[in-house]
């Protein structure tokens, strides 16, 4: 068995005595918070021309891998077990084909007014966004590869504004 996790002060999600805790948020100041997430799905030549002729059989890709990122935004809580419900008021969900990387960078945005900030579900949005475009083309490509899912800015709440520094 593992060793039992030592409080600190900077993982919260853990009480005096090391045991996981969902973190009370009941004191905080709701704010304005934003968090934009992105992923990117690998594939070859001829799957990444499929989904830009509309030719996979399963359907328009874009438009279900939005769906349905957009629906793990608003479902994160069932799925990360320390995420709190949030009301979100926005979620945006973008597509950057890349013909000379056979790829598809996607781009969520996600916004509420709360205690507590919307990263998570940001990611699990282009998790799940990636995840259905994979689904959906399996069936002609399955090397596509899912991956570089990172937070790429942050703003509201006590720790502020973080920005990822991309080349």
């Amino acid at each position: 068995m593992p060793a039992k996790p030592q409080p600190s002060e900077k993982l919260t999600h853990f009480d005096s005595e090391g045991r996981s805790r969902m973190v009370d948020v009941t004191g905080k100041t709701d704010t304005e918070r934003e968090a934009v997430a992105g992923a990117v799905v690998s594939m070859s030549p001829e799957t990444f021309r499929l989904i830009g002729e509309g030719k996979i059989q399963k359907g328009d890709v874009y438009e279900v891998a939005k769906i349905a990122g957009i629906m793990a935004a608003k479902r994160t809580s069932d799925l990360i077990p320390m995420c709190h419900p949030l009301q979100l008021t926005s979620v945006d969900i973008k597509f950057n084909p890349r013909e000379e990387e056979s790829c598809i960078e996607i781009e969520s945005a996600v916004k509420t007014v709360g205690k507590t900030g919307v990263e998570m579900e940001a990611l699990a949005a282009v998790s799940v966004a990636a995840l259905t475009i994979y689904d959906m083309c399996k069936a002609v490509d399955k090397e596509m590869t899912v991956g570089g899912i990172r937070l790429l800015y942050k703003r509201g709440g006590a720790s502020g504004e973080f920005k990822r520094d991309e080349a």
